[in-house]
């Protein structure tokens, strides 16, 4: 059996209703998380999260968080701006990044692809 995911892959994607049908003999005391680590190749410490949110929270607990993504993407996508308002979304939006990549201590070189932290 494999360990991780393959390089290059990615990572595994499960539905609340999956993580609950793993879980639920480790629920039930049919099997130990052992167990169920062996026969799905699930990593016991990801079981032992799943079990606990589930105990916290219920089905809602084995919700998937969302990842909020890049927020330029929509607009960099762009190549051409609609119109003046955009551009200027848009320029705002790079010099807040900016902003707290200086906070951060990181020094940008270039259009931004260059990024150094500083010392």
């Amino acid at each position: 059996m494999q360990k991780g995911r393959p390089k290059g892959g990615k990572n595994k994607y499960w539905s609340v209703e999956e993580k609950y049908k793993i879980i639920k003999p480790i629920l039930d005391y049919e099997l130990s998380s052992r167990e169920v680590t062996r026969r799905t190749g699930i990593n016991n410490g990801m079981l032992s999260t799943w079990v606990q949110k589930y105990k916290e929270h219920g089905m809602e607990g084995l919700k998937n968080k969302t990842k909020p993504g890049n927020p330029l993407a929509k607009i960099y996508s762009k190549k051409n701006f609609k119109n003046r308002e955009e551009e200027l979304e848009y320029e705002n939006m790079k010099l807040r990044i900016e902003n707290e990549r200086l906070k951060k201590g990181y020094l940008v070189k270039g259009d931004g692809s260059i990024v150094v932290f500083k010392k």
